[in-house]
């Protein structure tokens, strides 16, 4: 099986000062295998590197770097099939990233489980989220 491992560009609008993550935590930012797209769970940093306090900026930031990751591979929010959300407080927080997320995902909705954990990397963050796009089928490897 061939993969392809995603590279996240230095000059990047929306990823900006934090693409030096992946390489200091030795993880790409997605890998491509079999028609599908496999991307790393993300976080809420802004482009500056700063961390917003509020579930809702922090979950416009999770999906506009998903977004990016999926534009870089020429695919949209369309293109996903399975997202996994981690909420530390979910109760606390679930309405104003059920809010956020709406603006961004549209129907056909991919399959979403959102669990709820004790933890993430860093106690500021409010939610993590990774994904799985498909590739359209005359894209497939």
């Amino acid at each position: 099986m061939s993969t392809y491992t995603v590279t996240i560009p230095e000059d990047s609008e929306v990823f900006g000062a934090t693409t030096g993550g992946f390489a200091r935590f030795e993880y790409s930012a997605a890998v491509r295998a079999r028609g599908l797209l496999f991307i790393a769970g993300q976080v809420g940093y802004r482009p500056d590197g700063s961390l917003p306090e509020t579930i809702e900026e922090q979950t416009e930031w999770v999906l506009r770097r998903t977004e990016e990751v999926l534009r870089i591979e020429g695919l949209t929010f369309s293109d996903l099939v399975e997202v996994v959300s981690y909420h530390p407080d979910m109760q606390e927080h679930l309405a104003g990233f059920l809010e956020t997320k709406k603006r961004f995902i549209k129907e056909p909705y991919p399959a979403w489980s959102m669990i709820g954990v004790s933890g993430l990397a860093r106690p500021e963050f409010l939610l993590e989220v990774r994904a799985v796009a498909a590739y359209p089928d005359s894209a497939a490897q």
